[in-house]
């Protein structure tokens, strides 16, 4: 049995090793799974070079960031460390990462996204390059994707364009007119389930064709998290869908950012000399240090 604590909530958790796969449940308070859990981690090292459990992320409002559909289970629990927001594509508050239109360009430290960009209509490249103008100068986005090892990207429907579905004999089928007019109807769609509803899969990407498009939309730096992290319970069980982190130039720390660390770590140095000054007035705290039992 593996022991480990969920970094999203805080929650003590034993289950076998061969359960923790990328999409099942394996937290019993939370019910985060690997995927979400390496998605966590790489935006806590990437905001501050240590692997910290979300409750522990230190609250530092200066951070602006933006969730493109979050799962709630860590948007409420990140709106309440940071300056974060949650946005989504089919209600508000809305953001559509083909057309980013009333966000400030260059008003980000981090964007997250889990399982978005195989949903964006065609060009992928569009939805890269718009992050990459919200972020601000070192600016991150760290997000999940499916992706494979081999061959190029594949995009399903190139020439998306004017589209809708429709039910043909118990099936539903996708009907698109190109910007030069021809109708294209397709069968055997995918889709994947995007906060409790069906979403349509746009494209396979490859790890090669990810790459590219991020260095394309500007990006450096572009790290994918790879490594096994036990006592999350993060286990890398395939080499390919793994967390990616890409940075818009070089990572800088701001004046304001650093100075409310450092104030929370006064509070918190403030507090424990309190805890201990009163404790020491304690007969048997004294007696219990003395036979050294703590």
């Amino acid at each position: 049995m593996t022991e480990f604590t969920c970094n999203v909530c805080g929650g003590k958790n034993q289950t076998a090793e061969r359960t923790l796969d990328r999409e099942q449940s394996t937290c019993s308070s939370c019910g985060s799974n690997v995927r979400t859990r390496g998605l966590l981690q790489a935006l806590s090292s990437e905001l501050f070079g240590v692997s910290l459990t979300l409750p522990d992320f230190p609250r530092v409002k200066s951070l602006r960031g933006l969730g493109t559909s979050d799962d709630n289970t860590y948007a409420s629990r990140l709106t309440e460390k940071l300056d974060y927001r949650n946005t989504f594509f089919d209600r508000e508050p809305r953001f559509n990462l083909c057309d980013p239109a009333g966000l400030e360009a260059r008003a980000y430290d981090f964007i997250i996204s889990s399982e978005v960009f195989e949903h964006v209509p065609p060009p992928v490249d569009n939805a890269f390059a718009n992050i990459f103008r919200l972020l601000k100068p070192g600016g991150v986005l760290v997000f999940t994707v499916p992706y494979n090892l081999e061959g190029s990207m594949h995009e399903h429907f190139p020439d998306l364009h004017e589209y809708a579905f429709a039910e043909v004999g118990g099936k539903t089928i996708l009907v698109n007119r190109t910007r030069t007019g021809e109708v294209q109807t397709f069968d055997n769609l995918i889709f994947h389930l995007s906060s409790g509803q069906p979403s349509l899969e746009m494209r396979e990407f490859s790890e090669d064709a990810l790459k590219a498009a991020l260095t394309k939309a500007g990006f450096s730096n572009i790290r994918i998290y790879s490594a096994t992290y036990l006592p999350f319970g993060i286990i890398r069980s395939e080499e390919c869908s793994l967390p990616i982190a890409a940075r818009k130039g070089t990572f800088s720390f701001s004046l304001d950012a650093t100075r409310e660390i450092a104030e929370e770590w006064r509070a918190l140095q403030q507090k424990h000399t309190a805890d201990m000054s009163r404790l020491c007035r304690s007969f048997w705290f004294r007696l219990g240090r003395k036979l050294r039992l703590f």
